[in-house]
């Protein structure tokens, strides 16, 4: 459900790959300017989607393209990287990241809405306090959630979809939250190629050591909870 495709050191190789394993991507983009280069990538292969984005960490210097966005929106049935980071080296543009975000939000709205992709560090409260305000915007997928137990409960009554990666399930904070996660609205990710295991980039439909964690979390096989996350899935993709 998340991947940087375009931001592999050989993005043609990674999409010839994606086409042999016949596996299911979120190609998610980092600025709007991106989108129209990282699609063509992904041309002929309907297996992988591309999502709209504007990251949080790059908010200040990219917020002139929100028109771009708003012209490529109707195009696009995904949209992310997007939401707020609350890290600290981001917190000096907050006001920069919330006037990105609010916009996105409320042209997702406009536009009858879309199945978001959503970043959230430390700022997960403020993230789903944007959501609240923007009734309509679509389908949240929370990406790599590393928020509260509380915070984590809040999501799921409103409905939030997580996808999580192995990266993600290394920690122990990441298990318990993911144990935590309505196991019918889990997903799984790579974050790649910055999600990383044992110094390596995750390649973008690398899942398994994920499903081996989920499967233990759920108290299944591991078949059993590929399945599961595939049925999720397909529920996704039809709202």
């Amino acid at each position: 459900m998340h991947c940087h495709l375009d931001l592999y050191p050989d993005p043609r190789d990674q999409v010839a790959n994606i086409a042999r394993q016949k596996s299911y991507v979120l190609s998610v983009t980092t600025t709007p300017r991106a989108w129209r280069g990282t699609t063509e990538l992904a041309a002929g292969h309907p297996r992988i989607k591309t999502a709209l984005g504007l990251h949080p960490q790059l908010a200040k210097d990219r917020k002139s393209e929100l028109s771009l966005f708003d012209k490529l929106l109707p195009e696009a049935r995904y949209v992310g990287e997007v939401g707020l980071d609350g890290g600290p080296e981001c917190r000096t543009f907050w006001h920069d990241q919330a006037e990105v975000f609010d916009h996105i939000l409320a042209s997702c709205v406009k536009a009858g809405g879309r199945i978001l992709t959503l970043h959230s560090r430390a700022a997960a409260k403020d993230v789903l306090d944007a959501l609240e305000k923007h009734p309509g915007y679509g389908v949240a997928v929370l990406h790599w959630f590393s928020g509260t137990q509380r915070e984590l409960a809040r999501a799921s009554e409103m409905g939030c979809w997580f996808s999580v990666g192995s990266a993600m399930l290394r920690s122990q904070k990441g298990r318990t939250l993911a144990a935590r996660m309505p196991s019918h609205r889990v997903l799984t990710e790579t974050d790649g190629p910055f999600g990383m295991v044992a110094g390596k980039p995750l390649q973008p439909g690398e899942c398994a050591d994920a499903i081996k964690v989920l499967a233990d979390l759920w108290d299944t096989d591991e078949a059993a909870a590929r399945d599961k996350v595939a049925s999720s899935f397909r529920e996704l993709v039809s709202l």
